[in-house]
């Protein structure tokens, strides 16, 4: 068979289980082609995405100013590794960091990998700046967290289809409720060799638990009142997904006048990842400041891809989407709208209980529990009327569409989900 044969939905699916490892359980959906908000799969039906690859295509699929940056940098180099300069990485890291308002970026692939590297950042800073004894630093998380799957995180992980026969697990890790002010000030003014606290500013996988409006703020004071570094986990919340170019938005670089309600809160080590490329590469960054993040030193840390010309020219043009397009700007305004809509469905439901999010990170809890197959059938549903959404822990659904998404685009959204969900009452 030639690579670019034509293949039926079966045949694909047949090919993975086939041959394969069985670790996703994908909708049974097989894309071929996206543009913008829509994909489309091998016999050619057209959807409307509603996941974006989990917030990674937030400039849509295929967005020609991404590709071809990609396409240019691939024709002239793709990889001299760090063993050597290359031409774009200083000015990927200029761009970023100054757009992020930060001294410096560490290059990385993955969004596992970036969190990886942010722990490894805060250890080392633990004992070569607060003084920490060796191999004493511990780091708070939060209950339900998502960060990846690597050892490490796992180990940290309350996910049992995450880490059951993975151990033995990795140790220097405290979990404390999130969305918790007193949880976290308990650990903190009780145990000395605590050098961080890592958080999502809004728990994505979990099932879009939006915390209280003063709770990243006020766990940012405690941080700094007892020398800890905040840490923020923005791979998924971040560029532009909740209405703001970060979710924590410490000196908000985008121009949307409404996001001011939320305090603005300056992490001490952002990870980002995802729509850093717009969905074209892998790409994750680690941005701290010049204190923090000079302790890092040849040989400590690195990748082979981490940097690349390619991976540096995508996210540059990935980041320029985001800032001339207004995406958050969009997000904030279209969130609202999906919100304020699915409101009027939820408040005659039977099915649905609420809907949760900010910007265009959003999701639907079914009126159901985790076991149920419900809301895994109301998204074959919504496949089969021309949209694709995957279910979170069992009984919620995630809407997370492109944040090119227009208005009329939007509300014929709304449409089919409600006409879905209207099926299941």
């Amino acid at each position: 068979m030639a690579v670019l044969d034509h293949i039926s939905s079966q045949e694909a699916m047949a090919l993975e289980n086939k041959y394969g490892a069985q670790n996703y359980h994908p909708l049974p959906v097989v894309l071929s082609k996206g543009k913008g908000v829509y994909v489309w799969d091998v016999e050619g039906k057209k959807y409307y995405d509603f996941l974006s690859a989990y917030s990674s295509l937030n400039q849509g699929h295929c967005h020609p100013k991404i590709v071809n940056a990609m396409i240019e940098q691939a024709q002239k180099l793709t990889l001299t590794s760090r063993a050597f300069y290359n031409d774009m990485l200083g000015k990927y890291e200029k761009f970023a960091t100054q757009y992020f308002k930060f001294d410096k970026l560490l290059p990385i692939n993955s969004g596992a990998e970036a969190v990886e590297t942010a722990l490894k950042l805060c250890r080392k800073w633990a004992y070569e700046v607060k003084g920490l004894d060796l191999n004493k630093a511990e780091i708070i998380v939060c209950e339900n967290n998502f960060h990846g799957r690597t050892t490490t995180i796992i180990s940290f992980s309350n996910d049992p289809v995450a880490r059951k026969n993975f151990g033995p697990y990795t140790e220097g890790f405290i979990k404390i409720e999130y969305d918790n002010l007193k949880a976290l000030e308990d650990v903190l003014s009780t145990n000395e060799n605590i050098a961080g606290f890592l958080v999502e500013p809004i728990q994505g996988e979990a099932g879009v638990y939006v915390p209280s409006d003063d709770y990243l703020i006020k766990a940012k004071a405690l941080c700094e009142k007892y020398n800890v570094l905040f840490i923020a986990d923005e791979v998924q919340t971040g560029i532009a997904r909740t209405g703001r170019l970060l979710a924590t938005c410490g000196n908000c670089s985008c121009e949307n006048k409404d996001c001011s309600g939320t305090p603005d809160v300056k992490p001490d080590i952002l990870v980002l990842g995802k729509a850093l490329s717009g969905g074209l590469y892998p790409v994750s960054a680690v941005l701290a400041s010049n204190e923090i993040m000079n302790v890092i030193q040849p040989g400590n840390h690195g990748s082979t891809f981490g940097g690349n010309p390619v991976a540096a020219a995508v996210a540059i043009a990935a980041l320029e989407v985001v800032r001339d397009e207004k995406l958050a700007e969009n997000a904030y305004v279209m969130g609202e709208l999906f919100r304020e809509e699915m409101n009027k469905y939820i408040a005659n439901s039977k099915i649905v209980k609420l809907i949760r999010g900010k910007g265009l990170l959003n999701a639907i809890v079914i009126n159901d529990h985790e076991d149920s197959d419900t809301a895994w059938n109301i998204c074959l549903k919504l496949r089969d009327n021309g949209l694709l959404a995957k279910p979170t822990h069992g009984n919620m659904i995630r809407f997370a569409p492109p944040l090119v998404m227009t208005k009329e685009q939007l509300l014929d959204c709304v449409d089919i989900i409600c006409k879905t969900l209207q099926e299941f009452e």
